[in-house]
């Protein structure tokens, strides 16, 4: 038997962020400062990576070889 929540049942699919979340803009401005990638680059990786710095680097290094 599965359970349906009473507020509401299924949730309806999260949109992608537009904005950062508390703390993301430091994040963002770490990955410029230290791959020298852009901002949008930069604000990319974290949305897509979040805190997995060992992804994050791998991709920053390979915008830098293209």
């Amino acid at each position: 038997m599965t359970r349906v929540r009473e507020s509401g049942g299924n949730r309806p699919a999260r949109k992608p962020r537009s904005r950062p979340l508390k703390g993301e803009d430091a994040e963002v401005k770490h990955v410029v400062e230290t791959h020298d990638v852009s901002e949008n680059q930069a604000r990319e990786l974290v949305r897509r990576h979040g805190s997995d710095w060992r992804k994050i680097d791998e991709v920053a290094k390979s915008f830098k070889n293209k």
